[in-house]
């Protein structure tokens, strides 16, 4: 416990914080984005613009030019990283997990996957993937089924819902509950069986990781919760590594622009919209 000296009086706690300004957690950004101790191979520091390790049962948002590289890291197999991403200029626009699945004819996300929005156009795309262990159907999990499963919910609690976290993520760039569609989760899948039950198969284990491209501005809002179909009856999380750069969005000359004709179209219409834009 402080010595109640400390902050006593206005001067005294202005010391006290400042001498607190040299202490680093484990999880935290990481201020300017070059400083981070795990930038990716064959990442210029230089170029990061985010860079950030979200504590088991955190949450974290960006807004990130187009282009932009988007990468995250599951160092210890433990991570489940729910993740919603809009139109950064028009946030009406944003991730439809229905028409994500539908429209390319893909059930499962994976290197070549878009995220579409519900205007049919790419979001962002899934240009590298390790893990294949991911979930398009199930969403994160809610105060109400995390309250059932573990006996709270709180975000500040031991056992926080992915939807909670979300909502104050949004809250930060003046969003409500409302504005929330489901989400995605990257390393820790689900399968669907003949019978149409769906099934946990967890990780691939720790050190995989994930990269997506921005195809137009993003807003991006991230929890990192246990898998609402994970089976363990302890809340188990671990530390989601993100990191950002600079980069070039999907163009004809990258070979997912034609690998299917609905991906050519939906890619059209994102070039359309973005250049009408400037």
């Amino acid at each position: 416990m402080r010595d109640l000296h400390q902050t006593d009086s206005v001067l005294a706690s202005r010391d006290d914080a400042r001498a607190q300004a040299g202490i680093r957690s484990e999880h935290m950004p990481y201020l300017p984005a070059s400083t981070s101790p795990y930038t990716p191979d064959a990442v210029d520091p230089a170029q990061l613009v985010w860079a950030e390790t979200v504590a088991p049962g955190g949450y974290t948002h960006k807004v990130l030019a187009r282009g932009s590289r988007l990468r995250f890291d599951d160092p210890t197999g433990d991570a489940c990283a729910s993740i919603v991403v809009y139109n950064a200029l028009e946030p009406c626009e944003r991730l439809n997990v229905a028409d994500t699945q539908k429209i390319p004819w893909q059930a499962y996300l994976g290197a070549g996957s878009p995220l579409l929005s519900g205007d049919g156009r790419v979001l962002a795309s899934i240009v590298e993937d390790t893990s294949g262990r991911h979930d398009a159907f199930c969403g994160t999990s809610t105060d109400a089924w995390n309250t059932a499963k573990y006996g709270d919910a709180a975000p500040e609690g031991p056992s926080p819902s992915g939807r909670s976290l979300l909502a104050k993520a949004a809250a930060k760039h003046g969003l409500t509950k409302r504005d929330l569609p489901p989400s995605v989760s990257f390393f820790q899948g689900v399968r669907v069986e003949p019978d149409g039950a769906l099934e946990p198969v967890g990780s691939a284990g720790p050190g995989h990781h994930v990269t997506l491209v921005a195809e137009l501005p993003l807003l991006v809002l991230v929890a990192n919760v246990a898998h609402p179909l994970d089976p363990r009856t302890d809340y188990v999380v671990g530390p989601l590594r993100v990191h950002a750069w600079r980069g070039e969005p999907t163009s004809p000359a990258d070979d997912r622009f034609g690998a299917t004709p609905e991906l050519t179209r939906a890619y059209l219409n994102t070039i359309d919209h973005a250049e009408a834009r400037g």
